[in-house]
């Protein structure tokens, strides 16, 4: 944790500030409307600068090939030192950050506001006050069904003006503060892709070595796959399932209820596999016919952002009685004499696995893969005593990987919601700084 040394001094005075997301401010500082402060730029256009927005309060490069000659002259001119507001679509995105001070000159959407300073500032404090402002307070107000802000909206809000001399003494100790705050986060990101770098690792070695090191190798016929061990054996997919793979049902769901099966879709996994239980539904059948699933049925995406990707469904300690899977999912159901679903599963989150997407997608003009590709699937199969005895060892080794990402993901989580506060703190005056 970086430590929080020289923020506990608090300024002799306060006064109420009448505003409810500042609360107390320093009696001495000013409040100030923000057209006091800011005013909104005029459009001009510049189709030789390179296309910009904005992404979680920073302001950043797009892509100029994916922009229209034609957009691109609708376009306005933000500079560097001029602050970008997106105030489009307020209640659908209530996390990013939609105030940022610009570092480039770039031209961004028409429907931006772009505001200047029209009195001196530091403006690396109003970077920082107007990320609480965006925060606490502008994304309460705009209007319409998609929530949209003008200048107008914003232009009587109040905002605390404190001493430049002090703006400019807080604005440079949160720079400081915040730059090894961010240090610490991206060396523990770091950390925890070098444990997902050995996860991968380990789940390599399981399925294509085992426990014996010292094993004999032969080659495995597959020229991605390389050599297994000599008695272990290569099979397509289709050959080591209870029955062919089926395609979800294509039809949308109906509100959940829960007399009828859970429909069960891409976006109800989560990045750790596992079923989301918000935003469910249901299919309208009542037995869900042949798109039931079972605890081991493996999911294969077919198309779309997710294609390729694998869930293995397991059924939740919830109410629900019956699940079944929608369509742009392909269900396979391992032959437990041949595979456990546990190394099938494994198997799809390897390497090896991606490398097999990667030969079909270079074949493919688009990317999708559909159930006669995912049939043809080469398999390592070792003997199902010896499949056990891996995953065994696997899930031992992959726990310890497992915690020790969990505690540095905590770590994180405590470092934001420090740099969250000591920025409210500071920014506002409850601490003084300076």
């Amino acid at each position: 944790m970086v430590a929080a040394e020289n923020i506990v001094q608090r300024y002799e005075k306060y006064k109420d500030s009448g505003i409810s997301w500042l609360e107390q401010v320093p009696e001495h500082w000013e409040l100030k409307r923000f057209k006091h402060i800011f005013q909104e730029k005029k459009i001009t256009h510049n189709v030789e600068l390179n296309c910009g927005s904005i992404s979680f309060g920073k302001v950043v490069f797009k892509d100029d090939e994916k922009i229209p000659v034609s957009t691109k002259k609708s376009y306005q001119v933000l500079n560097k030192g001029e602050f970008l507001i997106n105030p489009l679509n307020l209640n659908y995105d209530l996390k990013s950050l939609r105030i940022g001070l610009s570092d480039k000159d770039v031209v961004v959407s028409s429907g931006y506001i772009i505001v200047q300073n029209k009195t001196e500032i530091s403006k690396d404090y109003y970077k920082w006050l107007l990320h609480i402002f965006d925060v606490a307070f502008m994304k309460t107000l705009g209007s319409g069904v998609r929530q949209t802000l003008s200048f107008t909206h914003i232009a009587n809000s109040e905002l605390v003006f404190p001493p430049l001399s002090e703006q400019n003494k807080i604005a440079q100790f949160l720079d400081n503060k915040t730059t090894k705050i961010d240090d610490a986060i991206a060396i523990k990101e770091q950390q925890i892709n070098l444990l997902k770098e050995r996860k991968q690792i380990l789940i390599h070695k399981a399925v294509t070595r085992g426990l014996n090191d010292s094993v004999t190798l032969k080659d495995s016929g597959v020229e991605w796959i390389g050599e297994i061990p000599e008695h272990w054996e290569v099979k397509r997919l289709k050959y080591i399932l209870k029955s062919k793979l089926k395609y979800g049902a294509n039809e949308s769901g109906i509100e959940y209820d829960i007399t009828l099966p859970r429909y069960v879709r891409i976006t109800d996994f989560g990045n750790d596999g596992k079923l989301s239980e918000e935003s469910k539904l249901s299919l309208s059948w009542n037995n869900g016919g042949d798109y039931l699933l079972k605890d081991g049925d493996i999911l294969f995406a077919r198309s779309g952002a997710t294609v390729g990707k694998t869930y293995q469904f397991k059924k939740s300690m919830s109410v629900e009685n019956n699940y079944c899977f929608a369509g742009y999912l392909i269900k396979a159901e391992a032959n437990e004499d041949e595979i456990l679903s546990d190394f099938l599963y494994l198997y799809t989150n390897s390497e090896l696995f991606n490398k097999w997407k990667d030969s079909i997608f270079i074949k493919a003009t688009i990317e999708n893969i559909g159930a006669d590709k995912y049939a043809q699937l080469p398999v390592i199969l070792p003997s199902i005593k010896e499949q056990k005895e891996i995953l065994l060892k696997y899930e031992g080794d992959n726990k310890k990987i497992e915690t020790a990402i969990g505690l540095k993901q905590q770590e994180i989580a405590k470092l934001k919601e420090y740099k969250s506060s000591l920025i409210n703190e500071v920014v506002t005056g409850k601490v003084k700084v300076c």
